[in-house]
């Protein structure tokens, strides 16, 4: 049995991958401000201590064995208007966090980057080999919190993994997905079939996919919280490992919407628009570094089961 900090363990992700080490008979500390997570998100039998990245100083001593790190600010928008809250929250708290580790002697670090490191695509499906050039300041910011670990890794032995994300979805349980304000398209799609919004917005049909609509590469969050467990097994010292996870297929936005109305039965009203800039035809992932790497497989890459997941979650936190 070991023990680790699980910083931002009250949202989504981090909440899930909690839940999988308890059950695998760890020990886990959940270190979160909950400024987007919640405290019911914390899976019995953790202990929780509410604060900032910046406070890990606080709870880390020499008894703990890794930190799995989630704890980012995550809107891609908001990045956008906002960038110092970004370079402040991620990047800052980041380095404060990884100094933390290495005054206390922890000596091991999952980090959640994500695949908005690598910007357009110029070849899909995208390896981690692939040219990093994020559009926006929240991959920016992800992209140097990843060159921030291989200098640890380099400079001090920190053995570490860093699992870029292509788009998570579904719910484990009583852990799900609950942004606010909403930006993902499954949870959009049942609030149109539940009637909270009018309609689901479709950016652009003239793409060049098979239906026209973009194409992204889904992948159920208990399937990545397994890659997050055997990526602490797979930590080296000295070694800054990275690794993409998806399902290596995608889905089209008109995929989504079909798999949606066949999971709940329900009608959901459609408006297409004209796409949104920046938005690439197709992204998916190679994800053999993580089979290889790893030995990790998704096993659940069937979208009707991610989204009977999810639906199933979301029934029950509206009180359906």
């Amino acid at each position: 049995m070991s023990k680790y900090l699980v910083t931002g363990g009250a949202g989504y992700v981090g909440s899930v991958v909690a839940a999988h080490l308890l059950e695998a008979g760890h020990q886990v500390t959940v270190l979160d401000d909950l400024s987007t997570g919640f405290r019911e998100g914390v899976p019995a039998g953790a202990e929780f201590v509410e604060g900032r990245i910046q406070d890990a100083g606080e709870v880390l001593d020499g008894s703990f064995d890794g930190v799995l790190h989630f704890a980012a600010s995550s809107q891609v928008g908001e990045s956008v208007v906002d960038p110092e809250k970004y370079w402040r929250n991620n990047v800052a708290g980041s380095l404060e966090l990884i100094s933390a580790m290495r005054a206390a002697g922890v000596r091991k670090l999952v980090f959640s980057s994500t695949a908005a490191t690598y910007g357009e695509p110029e070849v899909v499906p995208i390896a981690e080999t692939a040219r990093t050039a994020p559009t926006n300041t929240y991959g920016a910011t992800k992209l140097a919190v990843d060159h921030l670990i291989t200098s640890e890794a380099v400079a001090h032995g920190l053995a570490a993994v860093s699992l870029r994300y292509f788009n998570v979805a579904g719910a484990y349980g009583a852990y799900g997905e609950r942004h606010d304000p909403e930006s993902h398209l499954i949870p959009l799609v049942f609030q149109a079939a539940l009637g909270q919004r009018p309609h689901i917005a479709v950016y652009g049909d003239d793409y060049p996919t098979p239906d026209g609509t973009c194409i992204r590469d889904y992948i159920h969050v208990a399937d990545l919280a397994d890659a997050h467990l055997l990526a602490l097994d797979a930590a080296k010292p000295g070694e800054h490992l990275i690794c993409n996870l998806g399902n290596g297929s995608g889905f089209s936005v008109r995929e989504v919407i079909e798999s949606v109305k066949r999971v709940t039965g329900r009608e959901i009203p459609v408006q297409v628009s004209g796409r949104r800039a920046g938005d690439p035809a197709v992204l998916v992932a190679s994800a053999e570094r993580a089979h290889q790497a790893l030995g990790w497989t998704p096993r659940r890459p069937n979208l009707d089961d991610i989204v009977a997941d999810a639906w199933k979650f979301t029934l029950e936190k509206n009180g359906s």
